[in-house]
Protein backbone atom coordinates (compact mmCIF):
# COMPACT_ATOMS: atom_id res chain seq x y z
CA UNK A 1 0.00 0.00 0.00
CA UNK A 2 2.95 2.15 0.60
CA UNK A 3 3.97 1.77 -2.79
CA UNK A 4 0.70 2.77 -4.41
CA UNK A 5 0.53 5.59 -2.03
CA UNK A 6 4.03 6.82 -3.32
CA UNK A 7 3.45 5.72 -6.70
CA UNK A 8 0.26 7.88 -6.77
CA UNK A 9 1.41 10.94 -5.43
CA UNK A 10 4.34 11.19 -7.81
CA UNK A 11 1.75 10.92 -10.53
CA UNK A 12 -0.40 13.64 -8.95
CA UNK A 13 2.57 16.13 -8.68
CA UNK A 14 4.48 15.12 -12.18
CA UNK A 15 0.39 15.94 -13.36
CA UNK A 16 0.68 19.18 -11.54
CA UNK A 17 3.69 20.42 -13.06
CA UNK A 18 2.46 19.26 -16.26
CA UNK A 19 -0.70 21.42 -15.78
CA UNK A 20 1.14 24.28 -14.84
CA UNK A 21 3.19 24.37 -18.32
CA UNK A 22 0.62 24.15 -20.48
CA UNK A 23 -1.45 26.74 -18.50
CA UNK A 24 1.18 29.20 -19.58
CA UNK A 25 0.57 28.18 -23.32
CA UNK A 26 -2.94 29.29 -23.47
CA UNK A 27 -2.35 32.30 -21.44
CA UNK A 28 -2.66 34.94 -23.85
CA UNK A 29 -6.00 33.91 -25.72
CA UNK A 30 -8.78 36.42 -24.15
CA UNK A 31 -5.84 38.62 -24.53
CA UNK A 32 -5.31 39.34 -27.58
CA UNK A 33 -7.84 42.04 -28.44
CA UNK A 34 -6.00 43.98 -25.79
CA UNK A 35 -2.43 43.41 -27.86
CA UNK A 36 -4.05 44.06 -31.14
CA UNK A 37 -5.66 47.99 -29.81
CA UNK A 38 -1.57 48.10 -27.91
CA UNK A 39 0.43 46.91 -31.13
CA UNK A 40 -2.11 47.51 -34.11
CA UNK A 41 -2.00 44.24 -35.72
CA UNK A 42 -4.52 42.05 -37.66
CA UNK A 43 -6.34 39.46 -36.91
CA UNK A 44 -3.73 37.22 -39.72
CA UNK A 45 -0.93 38.10 -37.43
CA UNK A 46 -2.88 37.09 -34.28
CA UNK A 47 -3.17 33.45 -36.06
CA UNK A 48 0.28 33.37 -36.92
CA UNK A 49 1.67 34.16 -33.81
CA UNK A 50 -0.54 31.63 -32.22
CA UNK A 51 0.94 28.98 -35.15
CA UNK A 52 4.20 30.05 -33.90
CA UNK A 53 3.67 28.20 -30.86
CA UNK A 54 1.84 25.00 -32.78
CA UNK A 55 5.17 24.83 -35.05
CA UNK A 56 7.83 25.49 -32.39
CA UNK A 57 5.72 22.76 -30.62
CA UNK A 58 6.09 20.12 -33.28
CA UNK A 59 9.84 21.52 -34.16
CA UNK A 60 10.59 19.85 -30.26
CA UNK A 61 8.47 16.81 -30.75
CA UNK A 62 10.46 16.12 -33.79
CA UNK A 63 14.12 17.15 -32.39
CA UNK A 64 13.83 16.09 -29.15
CA UNK A 65 11.01 14.08 -28.39
CA UNK A 66 12.59 10.92 -27.58
CA UNK A 67 15.44 12.74 -25.48
CA UNK A 68 13.71 11.12 -22.40
CA UNK A 69 13.58 8.46 -23.45
CA UNK A 70 17.89 8.27 -22.84
CA UNK A 71 18.38 10.75 -20.52
CA UNK A 72 15.24 10.37 -18.21
CA UNK A 73 11.78 12.99 -17.35
CA UNK A 74 13.06 15.03 -15.31
CA UNK A 75 16.02 16.45 -16.91
CA UNK A 76 13.92 17.11 -20.30
CA UNK A 77 10.92 18.52 -17.79
CA UNK A 78 13.54 20.56 -15.99
CA UNK A 79 14.29 22.56 -19.47
CA UNK A 80 10.74 22.37 -19.94
CA UNK A 81 9.97 25.00 -17.65
CA UNK A 82 12.80 26.71 -18.02
CA UNK A 83 11.34 27.59 -21.62
CA UNK A 84 8.24 28.35 -19.90
CA UNK A 85 9.73 30.79 -17.50
CA UNK A 86 11.19 32.68 -20.26
CA UNK A 87 8.00 32.87 -22.23
CA UNK A 88 6.14 34.40 -18.97
CA UNK A 89 9.07 36.87 -18.86
CA UNK A 90 9.26 37.85 -22.63
CA UNK A 91 5.37 38.64 -22.03
CA UNK A 92 5.91 40.90 -19.12
CA UNK A 93 8.51 42.69 -21.11
CA UNK A 94 6.45 42.84 -24.22
CA UNK A 95 6.76 46.40 -25.71
CA UNK A 96 5.62 45.31 -29.37
CA UNK A 97 4.83 41.89 -31.51
CA UNK A 98 8.31 40.87 -32.00
CA UNK A 99 8.11 40.24 -28.30
CA UNK A 100 5.16 38.32 -28.50
CA UNK A 101 6.32 35.55 -31.12
CA UNK A 102 9.65 35.12 -28.94
CA UNK A 103 7.12 34.37 -26.38
CA UNK A 104 5.23 32.26 -28.28
CA UNK A 105 8.04 30.33 -29.55
CA UNK A 106 9.21 29.27 -26.24
CA UNK A 107 5.75 28.65 -24.93
CA UNK A 108 5.82 26.27 -27.68
CA UNK A 109 9.12 24.85 -26.92
CA UNK A 110 8.44 24.08 -23.29
CA UNK A 111 5.14 22.11 -24.12
CA UNK A 112 6.99 20.57 -26.81
CA UNK A 113 9.45 19.02 -24.29
CA UNK A 114 6.52 18.64 -21.81
CA UNK A 115 4.33 16.91 -23.99
CA UNK A 116 5.93 13.04 -24.56
CA UNK A 117 7.91 13.06 -21.49
CA UNK A 118 5.68 14.52 -18.76
CA UNK A 119 2.35 11.71 -20.26
CA UNK A 120 5.03 9.14 -20.22
CA UNK A 121 5.94 10.24 -16.53
CA UNK A 122 2.92 10.40 -15.57
CA UNK A 123 1.95 7.03 -17.21
CA UNK A 124 5.10 5.34 -16.27
CA UNK A 125 4.83 6.50 -11.75
CA UNK A 126 1.01 5.45 -11.21
CA UNK A 127 0.99 2.03 -9.22
CA UNK A 128 1.30 -1.20 -11.57
CA UNK A 129 -2.19 -2.30 -12.90
CA UNK A 130 -3.52 1.28 -13.12
CA UNK A 131 -2.74 2.66 -16.80
CA UNK A 132 -6.31 3.38 -17.59
CA UNK A 133 -6.55 5.75 -14.47
CA UNK A 134 -3.08 7.23 -14.94
CA UNK A 135 -3.82 7.62 -18.66
CA UNK A 136 -7.00 9.40 -17.48
CA UNK A 137 -5.00 12.02 -15.37
CA UNK A 138 -1.97 12.36 -17.92
CA UNK A 139 -4.97 13.32 -20.40
CA UNK A 140 -6.83 15.48 -18.20
CA UNK A 141 -4.11 17.84 -16.71
CA UNK A 142 -3.26 18.27 -19.91
CA UNK A 143 -6.55 19.28 -21.09
CA UNK A 144 -7.45 21.50 -17.43
CA UNK A 145 -3.82 23.06 -17.90
CA UNK A 146 -5.03 24.27 -21.03
CA UNK A 147 -8.68 25.45 -20.20
CA UNK A 148 -7.27 26.83 -16.78
CA UNK A 149 -4.88 29.66 -19.15
CA UNK A 150 -7.38 31.43 -20.42
CA UNK A 151 -9.76 31.23 -17.85
CA UNK A 152 -6.71 32.65 -15.49
CA UNK A 153 -6.22 35.50 -17.87
CA UNK A 154 -9.54 36.39 -19.06
CA UNK A 155 -10.33 36.72 -14.95
CA UNK A 156 -7.67 38.68 -14.25
CA UNK A 157 -7.64 40.78 -17.12
CA UNK A 158 -11.23 42.12 -16.20
CA UNK A 159 -11.76 42.29 -12.64
CA UNK A 160 -8.13 42.91 -11.43
CA UNK A 161 -4.88 45.79 -12.28
CA UNK A 162 -2.46 45.44 -15.30
CA UNK A 163 -4.52 43.16 -17.53
CA UNK A 164 -1.27 42.35 -20.34
CA UNK A 165 1.47 42.01 -17.07
CA UNK A 166 -0.47 40.72 -14.01
CA UNK A 167 -1.64 37.12 -15.61
CA UNK A 168 2.25 36.00 -16.31
CA UNK A 169 3.53 37.82 -13.49
CA UNK A 170 0.87 34.76 -11.81
CA UNK A 171 2.22 32.22 -13.92
CA UNK A 172 6.26 32.69 -13.43
CA UNK A 173 5.30 32.42 -9.89
CA UNK A 174 3.67 29.02 -10.32
CA UNK A 175 6.64 27.79 -12.58
CA UNK A 176 8.94 28.75 -10.52
CA UNK A 177 6.84 26.63 -7.33
CA UNK A 178 6.80 23.13 -10.11
CA UNK A 179 10.57 23.60 -10.45
CA UNK A 180 10.34 23.13 -6.64
CA UNK A 181 8.23 19.97 -6.72
CA UNK A 182 10.36 18.71 -9.63
CA UNK A 183 13.35 18.59 -7.46
CA UNK A 184 11.71 16.07 -5.05
CA UNK A 185 10.02 13.63 -7.87
CA UNK A 186 11.76 10.34 -8.90
CA UNK A 187 12.86 9.37 -12.03
CA UNK A 188 10.88 6.90 -14.27
CA UNK A 189 13.39 6.07 -16.93
CA UNK A 190 16.16 3.48 -14.86
CA UNK A 191 18.15 2.46 -18.41
CA UNK A 192 19.74 6.10 -18.52
CA UNK A 193 21.72 6.96 -21.64
CA UNK A 194 23.76 10.10 -22.48
CA UNK A 195 22.31 13.00 -23.97
CA UNK A 196 24.43 12.35 -27.07
CA UNK A 197 22.75 9.18 -28.25
CA UNK A 198 19.51 11.34 -28.62
CA UNK A 199 19.19 11.82 -32.65
CA UNK A 200 16.07 13.95 -34.38
CA UNK A 201 13.03 11.29 -34.74
CA UNK A 202 11.15 11.43 -38.32
CA UNK A 203 7.27 11.27 -37.38
CA UNK A 204 7.09 7.57 -37.59
CA UNK A 205 5.89 4.32 -35.32
CA UNK A 206 7.39 0.90 -34.89
CA UNK A 207 5.30 -1.43 -37.21
CA UNK A 208 3.33 -3.32 -35.15
CA UNK A 209 1.50 -0.05 -34.34
CA UNK A 210 0.74 1.64 -37.17
CA UNK A 211 -2.52 0.03 -37.30
CA UNK A 212 -3.56 1.69 -33.94
CA UNK A 213 -1.63 4.48 -34.80
CA UNK A 214 -2.97 6.06 -38.31
CA UNK A 215 -7.34 6.18 -36.97
CA UNK A 216 -6.14 7.37 -33.60
CA UNK A 217 -3.62 10.01 -34.95
CA UNK A 218 -6.64 11.46 -37.50
CA UNK A 219 -9.14 11.81 -34.83
CA UNK A 220 -6.48 13.85 -32.76
CA UNK A 221 -6.01 15.62 -35.73
CA UNK A 222 -9.46 16.97 -36.09
CA UNK A 223 -9.64 17.06 -31.88
CA UNK A 224 -6.60 19.77 -32.26
CA UNK A 225 -7.69 21.74 -35.13
CA UNK A 226 -11.12 22.64 -33.52
CA UNK A 227 -9.81 23.75 -30.11
CA UNK A 228 -7.41 25.60 -32.68
CA UNK A 229 -9.60 27.77 -34.08
CA UNK A 230 -11.17 28.06 -30.56
CA UNK A 231 -8.52 29.62 -29.08
CA UNK A 232 -7.18 31.39 -31.54
CA UNK A 233 -10.36 33.28 -33.20
CA UNK A 234 -13.30 32.63 -30.74
CA UNK A 235 -12.33 36.45 -29.38
CA UNK A 236 -11.91 38.65 -32.03
CA UNK A 237 -15.16 36.53 -33.01
CA UNK A 238 -16.99 37.30 -30.00
CA UNK A 239 -15.83 40.79 -29.77
CA UNK A 240 -16.43 42.07 -33.43
CA UNK A 241 -19.74 39.84 -34.46
CA UNK A 242 -21.54 39.42 -31.08
CA UNK A 243 -20.19 42.64 -29.42
CA UNK A 244 -19.04 40.62 -26.50
CA UNK A 245 -16.09 42.45 -24.71
CA UNK A 246 -15.74 41.21 -21.27
CA UNK A 247 -12.37 39.45 -21.14
CA UNK A 248 -13.70 36.98 -18.46
CA UNK A 249 -16.08 35.94 -21.10
CA UNK A 250 -14.26 35.46 -23.71
CA UNK A 251 -11.73 33.35 -20.97
CA UNK A 252 -14.73 31.13 -20.13
CA UNK A 253 -15.90 30.20 -23.32
CA UNK A 254 -12.52 28.86 -24.65
CA UNK A 255 -11.70 27.00 -21.50
CA UNK A 256 -15.75 25.47 -21.74
CA UNK A 257 -14.30 23.54 -24.52
CA UNK A 258 -11.06 22.32 -22.59
CA UNK A 259 -12.92 21.07 -19.65
CA UNK A 260 -15.72 19.55 -21.84
CA UNK A 261 -12.91 17.77 -22.87
CA UNK A 262 -12.22 15.93 -19.53
CA UNK A 263 -15.67 15.10 -19.24
CA UNK A 264 -15.34 13.12 -22.45
CA UNK A 265 -12.13 11.73 -20.97
CA UNK A 266 -13.44 10.47 -18.18
CA UNK A 267 -16.27 8.52 -20.18
CA UNK A 268 -13.70 6.58 -21.95
CA UNK A 269 -13.62 4.05 -18.64
CA UNK A 270 -17.13 3.58 -19.24
CA UNK A 271 -17.46 3.20 -22.94
CA UNK A 272 -13.97 1.76 -23.83
CA UNK A 273 -11.04 2.60 -26.03
CA UNK A 274 -12.76 1.10 -28.93
CA UNK A 275 -16.03 2.96 -29.01
CA UNK A 276 -14.92 6.26 -27.33
CA UNK A 277 -12.58 7.10 -30.83
CA UNK A 278 -16.34 6.93 -33.59
CA UNK A 279 -18.42 8.30 -30.49
CA UNK A 280 -15.46 11.12 -30.05
CA UNK A 281 -15.76 11.43 -34.55
CA UNK A 282 -19.61 12.24 -33.81
CA UNK A 283 -19.35 14.65 -31.35
CA UNK A 284 -16.81 16.33 -32.93
CA UNK A 285 -18.91 16.52 -35.68
CA UNK A 286 -21.58 17.85 -33.93
CA UNK A 287 -19.61 20.20 -32.29
CA UNK A 288 -18.45 21.87 -36.08
CA UNK A 289 -22.41 21.99 -36.58
CA UNK A 290 -23.12 23.98 -34.01
CA UNK A 291 -19.71 26.09 -34.84
CA UNK A 292 -20.88 26.69 -37.75
CA UNK A 293 -24.47 27.57 -36.69
CA UNK A 294 -23.07 30.32 -34.38
CA UNK A 295 -20.98 31.87 -36.93
CA UNK A 296 -23.96 31.82 -39.80
CA UNK A 297 -26.74 33.26 -37.31
CA UNK A 298 -24.02 35.09 -34.99
CA UNK A 299 -25.50 34.13 -31.73
CA UNK A 300 -23.41 33.16 -28.21
CA UNK A 301 -26.37 30.80 -27.30
CA UNK A 302 -24.67 28.20 -30.03
CA UNK A 303 -21.40 29.32 -29.12
CA UNK A 304 -21.36 27.67 -25.94
CA UNK A 305 -23.21 24.31 -27.08
CA UNK A 306 -20.54 24.16 -29.92
CA UNK A 307 -17.92 24.68 -27.31
CA UNK A 308 -18.89 21.88 -24.53
CA UNK A 309 -20.46 19.13 -27.28
CA UNK A 310 -16.94 20.10 -29.66
CA UNK A 311 -14.93 19.53 -26.46
CA UNK A 312 -16.32 16.01 -24.97
CA UNK A 313 -16.04 14.69 -28.63
CA UNK A 314 -12.38 15.84 -28.54
CA UNK A 315 -11.87 14.21 -24.98
CA UNK A 316 -13.48 11.00 -26.12
CA UNK A 317 -11.10 10.81 -28.95
CA UNK A 318 -8.45 12.25 -27.65
CA UNK A 319 -7.56 9.78 -24.46
CA UNK A 320 -9.24 6.73 -27.04
CA UNK A 321 -6.00 7.71 -28.80
CA UNK A 322 -3.51 8.36 -26.61
CA UNK A 323 -4.51 5.12 -24.39
CA UNK A 324 -4.54 3.10 -27.62
CA UNK A 325 -1.51 4.21 -28.73
CA UNK A 326 0.28 3.82 -25.28
CA UNK A 327 -0.96 0.44 -24.70
CA UNK A 328 0.61 -0.67 -28.46
CA UNK A 329 3.95 1.17 -27.99
CA UNK A 330 7.09 -1.29 -26.08
CA UNK A 331 8.64 1.50 -23.25
CA UNK A 332 11.49 1.78 -24.57
CA UNK A 333 10.00 3.89 -27.23
CA UNK A 334 6.65 5.21 -25.88
CA UNK A 335 7.58 8.74 -25.55
CA UNK A 336 9.10 8.61 -28.88
CA UNK A 337 5.15 7.26 -30.41
CA UNK A 338 3.81 9.21 -27.87
CA UNK A 339 5.34 12.43 -29.61
CA UNK A 340 4.57 11.58 -32.79
CA UNK A 341 1.25 11.44 -32.03
CA UNK A 342 1.44 14.88 -30.81
CA UNK A 343 2.60 15.67 -34.19
CA UNK A 344 0.24 15.26 -35.89
CA UNK A 345 -2.50 17.01 -33.39
CA UNK A 346 -0.07 19.83 -32.98
CA UNK A 347 -0.37 19.96 -36.95
CA UNK A 348 -3.91 20.36 -36.60
CA UNK A 349 -3.69 22.98 -34.46
CA UNK A 350 -1.39 25.13 -36.17
CA UNK A 351 -2.09 24.69 -40.25
CA UNK A 352 -6.31 24.98 -40.20
CA UNK A 353 -5.82 27.96 -37.91
CA UNK A 354 -3.50 30.17 -40.21
CA UNK A 355 -5.79 28.82 -43.28
CA UNK A 356 -8.56 30.57 -41.23
CA UNK A 357 -6.00 33.84 -40.81
CA UNK A 358 -5.27 33.89 -44.39
CA UNK A 359 -8.80 33.49 -45.81
CA UNK A 360 -10.24 36.05 -43.38
CA UNK A 361 -9.47 39.36 -44.54
CA UNK A 362 -10.86 37.85 -48.36
CA UNK A 363 -14.12 36.61 -46.79
CA UNK A 364 -14.27 37.67 -43.12
CA UNK A 365 -14.26 35.91 -40.01
CA UNK A 366 -17.44 34.32 -40.08
CA UNK A 367 -17.08 32.92 -43.60
CA UNK A 368 -13.48 31.98 -43.18
CA UNK A 369 -14.25 29.51 -40.09
CA UNK A 370 -17.42 28.12 -42.15
CA UNK A 371 -15.08 27.15 -45.14
CA UNK A 372 -12.75 25.26 -42.13
CA UNK A 373 -15.88 23.57 -40.43
CA UNK A 374 -17.00 22.33 -44.20
CA UNK A 375 -12.95 21.14 -44.28
CA UNK A 376 -12.85 19.32 -40.99
CA UNK A 377 -15.72 17.51 -41.67
CA UNK A 378 -14.68 16.39 -44.38
CA UNK A 379 -11.64 15.08 -42.49
CA UNK A 380 -13.89 13.47 -39.97
CA UNK A 381 -16.61 12.06 -41.65
CA UNK A 382 -14.66 9.11 -43.41
CA UNK A 383 -12.73 8.70 -40.41
CA UNK A 384 -15.75 7.96 -38.06
CA UNK A 385 -16.67 5.77 -40.70
CA UNK A 386 -13.24 3.82 -40.89
CA UNK A 387 -13.22 3.55 -36.46
CA UNK A 388 -16.67 1.66 -37.12
CA UNK A 389 -15.86 -0.81 -39.52
CA UNK A 390 -12.63 -1.40 -37.69
CA UNK A 391 -12.12 -0.30 -34.33
CA UNK A 392 -9.00 0.28 -31.99
CA UNK A 393 -8.34 -2.97 -30.45
CA UNK A 394 -8.40 -1.52 -26.73
CA UNK A 395 -5.04 -3.40 -25.98
CA UNK A 396 -1.79 -4.05 -27.90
Amino acid sequence: MTGDRLGWRACLLGGAVFAVCMTGTTLPTPLYPLYQQKFGFSELTVTVVYAVYAFAVIGALLLVGNASDAVGRRPVLRWGLVCAGASAVCFLLATDIAWLYAGRLLSGLSAGLFTGAATAYVMESAPPGRASRATFVATAVNMGGLGCGPLLAGLLAEYAPWPLHLPYAVHLTLVACSAVVLLWLPETVRDLRPLRTVRPQRPGVPPHVRAVFGPAATAAFVGFALFGVFTSVSPAFLAQYLHVTDHAVSGVVVATAFFASIAGQTAVGRVGVGRSLPLGCAGLLAGLALLAGALHWDTLALVVPSALVGGVGQGLAFRGALAAVGRASPPDRRAAVISSLFVVAYTGISVPVIGVGLLTEPLGLENAGLVFIACMAALVIPAAGYLLRRPVPAEA
